[in-house]
């Protein structure tokens, strides 16, 4: 295998990190903006990563994609398909369902399962996940970042699926990663923090599918309620179905007093939480967490706009630590 440098700065184009050898090796999905078009992917390879992902995390990105050549340049597998070929053969796109493995530094860790928001066809993992990831091993967790199935594969509650596989997978080699297999955190980031919310309650989320529950649930400026957007995605993706799919569902409506802890932010100048109905987003999402008696913290900033990740620059910066220190208390 050809291996290239560690030499990843705010600075360094799209292009540039697409095409070292050791990026390109590990298998990391690296696009967000572009959909899976023909040519699309030459589209963005000029822009430096800090206009890629922007400013707040344009740092802890480069620290986080430098930590994965490392890691790659070390002999370490960073993609893991979370289905069976025989899977993927009966349903090709579980194919773009897998995990990037951030190993921590300590034996026997916690590790954290990473989901970056979705716009239809447009996912953030780098930006939103490798940057906390990053956080996260200098913290001394594993962190996987995840790649879930969007539009047009996101019907009949296949991100759910993913989750639920992914934490299979990694609770089956857990040995082989270094990590414990219960207290996990499920972070996630925007309509990821819906999905990871859902599958916290009992009617879709993991009971359903066997696996540990979550030691906490951290979510960044989580879409509580998909308001007018509901019936959109229905006609889009599950025509002809009658029951609810995970967008139909508010976080709020799947707490009960048995819901994992939940750490859970968001800015007051966000602009698509106002859109969506603010009171309908995280003040309804606190009201359904006292009401169960769920240990919960929110955190609410003056300043911190829609999509800002770890939040460099903006009220919210510190929250990765903030989050890990009521997870950490939880579990305690």
């Amino acid at each position: 295998a050809e291996y290239g440098e560690a030499n990843i700065t705010p600075q360094t184009t799209m292009g540039e990190i697409r095409s070292n050898p050791s990026i390109a090796g590990s298998g990391l999905w690296t696009y967000a903006k572009e959909q899976k078009l023909q040519g699309a992917e030459n589209l963005l390879n000029g822009q430096t990563l800090e206009k890629y992902v922007g400013s707040w995390v344009a740092q802890d990105c480069a620290d986080g994609l430098n930590l994965l050549i490392e890691n790659y340049n070390a002999g370490v597998q960073i993609t893991h398909k979370i289905y069976s070929e025989q899977e993927i053969a009966e349903d090709s796109s579980r194919n773009d369902a897998e995990i990037y493995y951030y190993p921590a530094s300590t034996p026997n860790a916690k590790y954290a399962l990473i989901l970056s928001g979705n716009v239809v066809t447009r996912t953030a993992e780098v930006k939103e996940c490798v940057s906390t990831a990053y956080q996260l091993h200098q913290m001394g967790y594993a962190a996987f970042v995840m790649r879930y199935r969007i539009y047009p594969d996101n019907d009949q509650n296949a991100p759910l699926d993913d989750i639920a596989q992914a934490v299979q997978y990694i609770t089956d080699h857990a040995q082989q990663f270094g990590v414990q297999t219960e207290d996990y955190a499920l972070v996630g980031y925007s309509s990821g923090g819906q999905i990871a919310g859902i599958f916290g309650g009992k009617e879709l989320g993991y009971p359903n599918y066997g696996v540990p529950k979550p030691g906490a649930l951290l979510l960044a400026y989580p879409i509580n309620n998909f308001y007018e957007t509901k019936p959109l995605y229905h006609v889009l993706l599950d025509t002809d179905a009658l029951e609810r799919r995970y967008y139909d569902y508010n976080i709020s409506d799947c707490v009960d007093a048995d819901y994992p802890p939940t750490y859970f932010w968001y800015g007051q100048d966000d602009i698509l939480l106002i859109a969506f109905n603010y009171w309908q987003q995280g003040p309804a999402l606190r009201k359904a967490l006292e009401t169960y008696g769920v240990p919960y913290k929110e955190s609410v900033y003056r300043h911190a706009p829609h999509g800002v990740g770890i939040g460099e620059g903006t009220d919210a910066e510190g929250w990765v630590q903030e989050a890990t220190a009521f997870w950490e208390e939880q579990c305690a």
